[in-house]
């Protein structure tokens, strides 16, 4: 694995600074850069979006704001798991548009230094690492550091929220 810190201080790949919100799905450990979170809060009513993927659960009403909402767990291919009190809703804000991450948890904030985090491994073929972004390490952990613009902006997400859908979801939600 090789290490290419300027990769991760080059502000036109996504910014990267050195704080992290960190949450889990399912077994593993996510991190996404501090800069694009808005807020988190606990699980929403969400309207259901008809033709969207399935990991697009929909849209919630957030203070009058539309948001849309994706599953993290069904989005990486994890299976169905109920929501509990511990499920959240990471309200990410990407070019002027919401979007809700739903996780298992959210855990805390850390600052994982360019130093800390390697390029992922070259698991696809034609060397797309999707949207993972790097490798962050701690003493006690691995993180997987998404990379927020292509995770929001990926066509397989369709998060780009129509007139049409956000007028749906304002007629579903009054």
């Amino acid at each position: 694995m090789t290490n290419n810190n300027n990769f991760f201080l080059d502000s036109k790949s996504d910014d990267i600074k050195d704080t992290y919100l960190t949450f889990s799905v399912g077994t593993e450990h996510y991190a996404v850069n501090i800069n694009y979170v808005t807020e988190i809060v606990g699980m929403q009513k969400i309207s259901e979006v008809p033709d969207v993927p399935p990991f697009i659960k929909g849209v919630t009403n957030l203070r009058g704001n539309v948001v849309a909402v994706m599953d993290v767990r069904l989005r990486f291919g994890l299976p169905w798991r109920d929501y509990d009190d511990r499920t959240t809703i990471i309200v990410l804000e990407l070019d002027g548009v919401s979007t809700g991450l739903v996780v298992d948890r959210v855990n805390e904030v850390l600052d994982i230094q360019a130093d800390q985090i390697n390029l992922p491994p070259h698991w696809h073929s034609n060397g797309d690492q999707g949207v993972i972004k790097g490798l962050g390490k701690t003493e006690e952990d691995v993180y997987i550091i998404l990379d927020t613009r292509r995770l929001l902006n990926d066509r397989r997400t369709q998060l780009d929220i129509s007139q049409e859908i956000a007028q749906v979801a304002h007629l579903e939600m009054g």
